[in-house]
């Protein structure tokens, strides 16, 4: 790993000034997967901002919304009684995500930006767009298995691996920044950005920005559910994943909200999906129509064409249970 500077900053208004002011400079609270991308080539920086000392871990369950630091830990969300009262899906997201040891270490805003787990950009010495535009996407004719079938582009596949990303797209859930320019909110919805031709430019996130906290809209009366397909139960990456969140009244889903990971270029929402289920009797045949509509775009490779028929069984099992179907 090369040199770099490092200095604590005291609050969030001068975190973010110093990232004006010290050139090719970044924030960092947990570390653990910045430092291992400086450390393998895959990302470099020659100063760091450390943000722990920011009073941004808080996390507050309000009438209206939840609130969460972009500082707090994993942990901290994951365990917190009203985030596992009100906000299962956010809860189990997290403790389906990492190692208890990165869990301790690693922060909400973190979790959101971490990088994908495409080896090709992992491995400086490889072409990849994402990495150094221009340079190739190998993973298009090469190893794809966990690369994604929906919203690729000739530049890029990869998938991004935040599982709680993927809930917080499911629940609507805002992204509030402070920059230079100020503060604003973004839609998580539009926080991602798909790759087209510009794969290294990730997030709608202006230089310089640092995530504040999140805030999740509340969502009373309906039921949530995280469900991640992976090669083995313990630290791994889902292969597949469904973040949903359903009401039923009166027989019929009166809303449903669902997001997915480890099949899109970003967490992956399709408002026609869940238009399809809406206003409907929650049955077996209505479950599978979603599904079929979900891979409709799919663009499968030659090593994940898999996980066309896998992302539909996991929306299948998801919503049975959900709606006592099983």
């Amino acid at each position: 790993m090369r040199a770099f500077g490092y200095t604590v900053a005291r609050d969030p208004v001068e975190a973010v000034r110093m990232a004006a002011e010290i050139s090719n400079s970044t924030f960092v609270a947990g570390g653990t997967d910045l430092l291992n991308l400086m450390r393998d080539g895959a990302q470099a920086h020659d100063h760091l901002i450390d943000v722990n000392r920011l009073d941004l871990g808080r996390i507050t369950v309000g009438s209206g919304s939840l609130r969460i630091g972009g500082a707090a830990r994993m942990r901290q969300v994951a365990e917190h009684p009203g985030v596992r009262r009100e906000f299962p899906v956010l809860s189990e997201a997290l403790l389906a995500s990492a190692s208890p040891q990165v869990r301790n270490m690693a922060s909400i805003g973190g979790n959101l930006l971490q990088r994908t787990r495409c080896g090709y950009f992992r491995d400086a010495a490889s072409p990849c767009n994402k990495r150094v535009r221009g340079s190739g996407c190998p993973a298009i004719t090469g190893q794809n298995r966990g690369h994604a079938i929906l919203g690729g582009s000739g530049h890029c596949i990869a998938t991004h691996p935040s599982d709680l990303a993927v809930a917080l797209t499911a629940l609507d859930a805002t992204v509030c920044l402070l920059g230079p320019g100020g503060e604003r909110a973004v839609p998580i919805a539009d926080f991602y950005l798909l790759p087209g031709s510009t794969p290294d430019r990730e997030t709608a996130m202006r230089p310089g920005e640092l995530i504040t906290r999140v805030d999740v809209p509340r969502t009373a009366g309906r039921q949530s559910r995280y469900l991640k397909l992976r090669d083995r139960a313990t630290f791994e990456f889902a292969v597949v994943s469904v973040a949903a969140a359903l009401r039923t009244g009166g027989g019929v889903v009166r809303d449903v909200r669902l997001a997915f990971g480890g099949v899109g270029t970003r967490p992956w929402r399709d408002t026609r999906v869940e238009a399809a289920l809406r206003g409907r009797p929650l049955t077996r045949q209505a479950i599978h129509e979603a599904g079929r509509l979900l891979v409709r775009d799919a663009e499968p490779y030659e090593g994940n064409g898999f996980k066309v028929e896998l992302v539909q069984r996991a929306l299948v099992h998801i919503l049975s249970e959900l709606g006592g179907l099983r």
